[in-house]
């Protein structure tokens, strides 16, 4: 519940130079762990269920759509890509899913039995390379793509597949070829441009740029309201701050992946870019977050992804403190009662809109205070000759002691009073 003085209490700076946004829609996300994510070199690929429970965790989000797989790789990926639709269907799941294919006929035809299969509508992922220095590589033309791809929409027209058109390092791409290649898609009936940042080459203003220039290339061609997605990577480590960039220069989807797993650094994190949509406002206010955790855990565990402990917000410290002038602060807000003191005063993100809660931890920074304020949260007496004890073997330890530590120091404690 929002504090009654929250203005008073926080003067936000973040909304001094906000880009206005009223009229637009809620930013959309499509999660691609199960798809782009999975091309990491270093994650397990999840079993069969494994994949379902990851799917039900996206949809506990409120994630919109979801790359299910790329069925063109062969019959394994068409077993799992079937099952997974099949569960969409059957739960009811409220997620729209797509499935990647190259802009190819071969490719796109999985997509299209599958769904005649299963009974559901499945957005065309269909992806081709643009960018000069990738066509210097293959040995392609503009020619080339053109005509590769007219072959590939036609056969989404005439079999009645929705077309998300996608290419690749758009980023690195010359306008005339974006133009080009964007235009004959919007003219054989693409309702779906996908923008990608694949080499993680944009900076947030290049990101902008770019998403008002095809914006722009479909106003040209009479498709003004034709949907826009960014897809980024983090090879600079800009997946989130592009991707928010992309939403407020016009973006209507946005592309992400679970811890941000993926070729080479990595995708977007779904995580982080969900986190930071809702503080921004640009989720509907109601959106529930609160299974972001199981989420996370849900990805790190079948996907075998170590979670490093200062991740923010599903981290194991992203909530918790240990130093003595800080936690004091937390723990005399959570003595009032009022939640929105105790997940603001030394946070960014409020613990609580996340399904989390702070945490005070005992080590060789901490004040007694912390102490007393743990024992008393696990059910023990705080007298002064146990805190004294347990502050005393704080300070002389490497690190902050853990919980079986502190309840092996309380019992002690407790035994020679």
């Amino acid at each position: 519940m929002p504090h009654s003085h929250a203005s008073d209490l926080i003067y936000d700076w973040n909304t001094e130079n906000a880009a206005p946004l009223e009229g637009r829609a809620y930013a959309l996300v499509d999660d691609e762990t199960l798809r782009d994510g999975l091309q990491s070199a270093s994650v397990r690929h999840p079993k069969e269920e494994e994949m379902v429970e990851i799917l039900h965790h996206v949809a506990k989000l409120g994630i919109e759509s979801m790359d299910i797989g790329l069925p063109g790789a062969g019959p394994h990926v068409v077993k799992t890509v079937t099952r997974l639709a099949r569960e969409i269907r059957d739960q009811k799941l409220g997620i729209y899913p797509n499935c990647a294919a190259r802009t190819l006929v071969q490719d796109i035809e999985p997509i299209r039995k599958i769904t005649d299969e299963v009974g559901i509508e499945i957005e065309v992922a269909m992806f081709l390379g643009t960018s000069p220095i990738r066509l210097e590589v293959e040995g392609w033309d503009v020619d080339h793509l053109l005509k590769t791809a007219e072959a590939a929409l036609q056969y989404c027209v005439d079999h009645k597949l929705p077309i998300m058109f996608v290419t690749e390092d758009t980023t690195r791409t010359p306008p005339d070829v974006v133009r080009k290649i964007y235009g004959q898609a919007l003219d054989m009936g693409a309702a779906r441009l996908v923008v990608c940042d694949t080499c993680g080459h944009a900076t947030p203003d290049g990101t902008r740029a770019l998403i008002k220039f095809v914006r722009q290339v479909a106003i040209d061609h009479g498709k003004p309201d034709v949907q826009i997605d960014w897809h980024g990577h983090q090879d600079r480590g800009l997946g989130v701050i592009n991707s928010i960039a992309a939403y407020e220069a016009g973006a209507d989807r946005l592309h992400s992946a679970g811890l941000g797993v993926g070729e080479r650094a990595g995708n977007t994190p779904t995580d982080q870019l969900l986190v930071n949509l809702k503080l921004l406002g640009y989720l509907a206010p109601e959106r529930d977050l609160t299974d972001l955790m199981a989420y996370a855990q849900a990805v790190a565990k079948y996907l075998d992804v170590h979670l490093p402990f200062n991740y923010p917000v599903v981290g194991a410290d992203a909530f918790e403190t240990g130093t003595g002038v800080h936690a004091a602060a937390v723990i005399k807000a959570l003595k009032t009662g009022d939640t929105y003191l105790a997940n603001r005063v030394y946070s960014g993100v409020p613990a609580d809109e996340f399904g989390l809660e702070q945490k005070i931890a005992v080590g060789p920074m901490s004040g007694k205070s912390n102490v007393v304020y743990w024992l008393e949260h696990h059910g023990y007496v705080a007298t002064s000759e146990n805190v004294d004890a347990i502050f005393e073997a704080a300070k002389t330890s490497s690190r902050v002691l853990s919980d079986d530590d502190m309840h092996e120091l309380a019992k002690q404690a407790e035994q020679t009073a």
